[in-house]
């Protein structure tokens, strides 16, 4: 993550991710508000994108550590370097170690999906703990760093530890929209944050950010809120748009049907008519 570009391909998948978590529960919540209270058999369509998004996950992680270790200047699976009596490449260590986790996570999800013998809510519990651990390596990788360096990512652990704490919500309260709106709006935050970081940290044009000037810290802690607000936004915004979707096209199914329905007497009679006539 030395790079701008380091910082831009995982902000790149959270966005990615925030939106399609949006557009998802949206479209679960709408089902679950036309169904019958008896009726809570989840639809193909729902675990397809269920298999979709544990598969798509447990690739992305597999190809996160693969790359992390296998590198041309990565570890290459080797810890420690018993020559010189070193570690090798924890960064990238760390790095892989964040990826096993969601993999752990992508795996829960396919798992529990597919089989009913898995407890309600692992899918959930893996992901609490997987930004967690995300959290938690970030927290440490930061020490000793400038005061800007050190605070912009102590930031980004404010969207990582409240996805984790919401996300431990979920498996104790199911199908909240709330909750579930609230982590894609967390993982928006948290992906556009990572652009955040990139651009301060490796801008792209422009004089570099002094990393010591407390007037920087006070902008980017400012800029952090209007990223929150942003993602409170987005989600907004795409969600009314899901919703709004989904009730013209059930609208317009229900004016088709009835009017086949007021149709088919008309039809019937029209018919019998026809057959009398045909009788004199």
């Amino acid at each position: 993550m030395a790079n701008f570009g380091g910082h831009a391909i995982p902000g790149s998948f959270f966005l990615i991710y925030g939106f399609w978590l949006t557009v998802k529960h949206i479209l679960q919540h709408y089902w679950r508000k036309n169904q019958l209270k008896g009726r809570r058999a989840m639809p193909p369509l729902f675990k397809r994108m269920e298999y979709f998004e544990g598969g798509f996950t447990i690739f992305a992680s597999f190809v996160g550590i693969m790359v992390e270790q296998f590198v041309v200047d990565g570890p290459h699976a080797h810890l420690f370097d018993y020559e010189n009596g070193t570690w090798v490449k924890l960064m990238n260590w760390q790095h892989s170690t964040m990826y096993l986790f969601f993999l752990i996570f992508g795996i829960a999800l396919v798992a529990s999906t597919a089989s009913k013998m898995l407890p309600v809510g692992i899918d959930r519990l893996t992901l609490s703990i997987a930004l967690f651990v995300e959290g938690f390596l970030f927290y440490y990788h930061v020490h000793n760093r400038a005061p800007l360096d050190a605070h912009i990512h102590s930031l980004l652990l404010a969207a990582v530890f409240s996805g984790s704490a919401s996300t431990m919500l979920e498996v104790f309260i199911r199908d909240n929209i709330i909750l579930e709106l609230l982590r894609a709006c967390l993982f928006i935050l948290q992906g556009s944050w990572f652009y955040q970081i990139g651009f301060v940290l490796y801008p792209l044009r422009g004089p570099d950010w002094d990393l010591k000037l407390h007037d920087n810290v006070m902008f980017v802690t400012m800029c952090f809120c209007w990223h929150l607000a942003i993602a409170l936004l987005l989600v907004a915004c795409t969600s009314s748009v899901v919703w709004l979707t989904l009730t013209r096209f059930s609208a317009e199914s229900r004016d088709i049907e009835i009017g086949m329905r007021n149709t088919s007497p008309k039809t019937g009679s029209q018919k019998a008519l026809l057959e009398e006539s045909e009788e004199e």
